[in-house]
């Protein structure tokens, strides 16, 4: 049996600041790290790491790539990647990917602002590195204006606004985010389009197989590892592009394959159920009505 790669599993800031050689941060919830002040030795070769916090990492310049998965990101543009806590973080091929900054905060530091609740909500933490933001000029002086607010923030004496002040800064930085994630999908219309025509190509091709009798009704998981693509990243881009997140963009197509179905064949409501990977012909009649406003068997007499 193959023996499984170690994980280095860093708990907390304080242990992640003692590892690379830095002294204690001023607070132990939050720290900025400046990667072209650690030295290489701190990073032992094929060293998998998760962490316990949130990290947001910034590369203004940058040469070199970074494996998340089984995917490589290259930050020859620079830009911004984001990872949430447990996310397993693969060595770099070559040690100058350590370049840049990275913001590091534990989810205790925003616990009690409506950050804490509404962090979920941006969607990038759950996108692979190959997903990562690619910033023009513009939007890379933003961004390196906020990360110079933070470690000025930091600097400072510790007192009653700090954390406030922080925090607001941290959400102000995911705003922004938010922002160009939204003009990038928007500036890649022709390669987003590439996908949603792969995507069809792969929803025909499921039905036209009738993998649906064997392995049910497409799942968003199916979709978006066939694709390549994490699945917020897939919904995220479609929901920009078409107003439909990834789920009912395969419902949308699920109907018009029912439509196909019911207005070319004889075959029963039931049976078109079963053979589009329903388990139940009335979730299907039930889906089929909320998305047309009429019945099955309705629609099936506009054609009679």
């Amino acid at each position: 049996m193959q023996r499984q790669s170690h994980i280095n599993h860093i708990k907390s800031i304080s242990q992640l600041v003692r590892l690379l050689g830095f002294p204690a941060t001023s607070h132990p919830l939050i720290a900025l790290v400046d990667y072209n002040n650690v030295s290489i030795d701190m990073f032992p070769k094929g060293q998998k790491t998760s962490l316990d916090f949130y990290k947001i990492s910034f590369k203004p310049t940058f040469t070199g790539h970074i494996k998340y998965g089984q995917a490589y990101y290259d930050f020859d543009e620079g830009g911004l990647a984001f990872l949430k806590p447990k996310q397993i973080v693969y060595p770099p091929e070559n040690i100058q990917s350590y370049e840049g900054i990275a913001l590091y905060f534990h989810s205790d530091f925003i616990r009690n602002y409506p950050l804490g609740n509404n962090i979920n909500q941006y969607g990038f933490f759950s996108y692979d590195v190959s997903e990562a933001l690619l910033l023009s000029a513009k939007e890379k002086e933003i961004i390196a204006s906020l990360f110079a607010t933070i470690a000025s923030e930091l600097q400072n004496n510790i007192d009653s606004f700090s954390q406030d002040v922080l925090v607001s800064q941290i959400e102000l930085l995911l705003n922004y985010s938010n922002r160009f994630y939204n003009r990038q999908f928007i500036t890649r219309k022709a390669i987003n389009h590439d996908i949603i025509t792969s995507l069809d190509k792969l929803l025909n091709d499921y039905f036209k197989e009738e993998s649906s009798l064997k392995n049910g009704l497409p799942s968003v998981k199916y979709i978006s590892t066939e694709l390549r693509l994490s699945q917020r990243y897939l919904s995220d881009m479609l929901n920009s592009l078409t107003g439909l997140n990834t789920q009912q963009y395969i419902q949308n197509a699920i109907i018009e394959k029912a439509k196909e179905k019911l207005s070319t064949t004889n075959l029963s409501v039931s049976e078109i159920a079963y053979q589009l990977g329903f388990e139940h012909s009335q979730s299907f009649s039930k889906l089929f009505k909320t998305k047309t406003n009429v019945s099955p068997l309705g629609f099936r007499q506009l054609f009679n």
